[in-house]
């Protein structure tokens, strides 16, 4: 069993425990976004295309006003408090949702649907954050090339579970208790986040075990608005957000030209409901392969710099091979693509990322870049996607645009791998120097 964990999966027996406790944080995540998905595409989209991208707009400046918020919870208290307090604070808003459908359905409305559509915009950037951002601290460059991947298979199985449970209990239970199975879910994730604080192996990265126990109880410090400040201070954080600026940009792009293709077929609901069934469903199983399989094997064998431009690449290829053909089954092979290679590869390569900054950055930079970077790129997408549709070029522009800032993505990803790897040698360096002069 042991030589099979090490030839498969990757991974060393003392590590099982964590990356199972990892995988089953991630997985109650996961659980409770897709619990919460279908309501909100199906409130956003009953405004209209050109609503939704204004939507973007106000779910910025909403990750906006919530970063100094989190970055003051991270200077003053302990780890775990200010995970629970971010995780209990939207279970909270949940039950609120749950109190205003129930006791005051007739003032559930138009308005109503913007306001959450916002919401858990806000809610799946925080909630993922926090989760990669817990990871990157607890463990190293070499676990993280490692076991990233192989972790984020339990957020895949969790995204499948909470699927189904959308998908089987909506009409059953209704809508409202719905929102309340997604906060208990929510609730078993900081249970999860403790155990994992407890279980990591830290004893390769700071050289005691007793390291641990002090890390838990430690205060990071500082100000809330230092994890804006240090991304303008580092060359490799704004290679970061940089890189994530992109990629938002560009899965923004993909979404919206699967909506207006979508809407152009002029197919019922229910046909096109069952169609992205479809594709989640292909997606998903690409995924599991990759992630239990591939990732981990991938980062420790080519390089996080590699990994990194496959998604880039991948993009490029694709919006070629869509201005070209330009069907819809071209579209969903593209698309389920992009998604297996973004959620089983791109991400973990892209956390590890984060493994070799400060504790500091590890949260309040990382905080910034994952939310109102991303949000931002999402924002920027949505209006030029916008701009490029209204040329009457349709996917040709798109394409055209998509294309060479693909191109860039991908030589920044490169890029972003090398320096990662010279931040650790000069990590390594340092502590060299530090137990010489001791």
């Amino acid at each position: 069993m042991t030589k099979l964990l090490q030839r498969v999966m990757n991974i060393e027996p003392d590590e099982v425990a964590p990356i199972l406790m990892a995988a089953l944080y991630f997985f109650f995540i996961l659980t409770a976004l897709m619990i919460l998905r279908p309501a909100r595409e199906a409130l956003g989209m009953t405004s209209g295309l050109d609503t939704v991208r204004w939507l973007f707009m106000l779910t910025l400046v909403a990750t906006l006003a919530l970063n100094p918020v989190f970055g003051w919870l991270v200077s003053r208290y302990r780890r775990l408090v200010f995970i629970a307090a971010i995780y209990f604070f939207f279970a909270a808003n949940l039950v609120g949702f749950y109190v205003l459908l129930v006791l005051t359905p007739a003032a559930v409305g138009e308005l109503t649907g913007r306001v959450f559509y916002v919401w858990m915009s806000v809610f799946n950037l925080f909630v993922t954050m926090v989760f990669w951002a817990l990871m990157a601290d607890r463990f190293t460059l070499d676990q993280g090339k490692r076991l990233f991947g192989l972790i984020a298979v339990g957020g895949t199985a969790g995204a499948v579970f909470g699927s189904a449970i959308a998908w089987t209990l909506a009409e059953r239970i209704g809508a409202p208790l719905l929102l309340i199975l997604a906060s208990g879910f929510l609730a078993l994730a900081v249970g999860s986040a403790w155990l994992v604080t407890r279980l990591t192996v830290e004893v390769r990265q700071q050289g005691s075990a007793g390291a641990t126990d002090a890390s838990n109880r430690a205060v990071i410090g500082g100000s809330a608005w230092e994890g804006f400040k240090a991304v303008f201070r580092s060359r490799y954080l704004l290679g970061i957000s940089s890189y994530v600026l992109i990629l938002a940009v560009l899965v923004t792009f993909l979404y919206f030209t699967r909506l207006q293709m979508v809407a152009a077929i002029g197919e019922g609901v229910d046909e096109q409901t069952a169609l992205f069934a479809q594709i989640d469903l292909i997606t998903q199983v690409a995924t599991l392969v990759l992630q239990a399989v591939v990732a981990g094997h991938l980062m420790k064998r080519v390089g996080v710099s590699v990994t990194l431009a496959l998604l880039p690449i991948t993009v490029a290829l694709g919006y070629i091979g869509l201005a070209i053909v330009g069907t819809l089954t071209a579209l969903i092979v593209f698309e389920a693509v992009f998604r297996a290679v973004q959620r089983a590869i791109m991400r973990p390569a892209r956390e590890t990322l984060f493994t070799v900054v400060s504790r500091e950055d590890k949260y309040k930079s990382k905080a910034f870049v994952d939310t109102f970077i991303y949000r931002g790129g999402d924002a920027v997408g949505a209006q030029v996607e916008g701009g490029l549709v209204r040329t009457g070029m349709g996917l040709a522009a798109v394409a055209a645009v998509a294309v060479p800032l693909a191109i860039v993505w991908a030589a920044l990803g490169i890029w972003l791998g090398r320096e990662q790897q010279r931040q650790k040698n000069r990590e390594q360096s340092h502590r060299e120097l530090q137990h010489q002069s001791t």
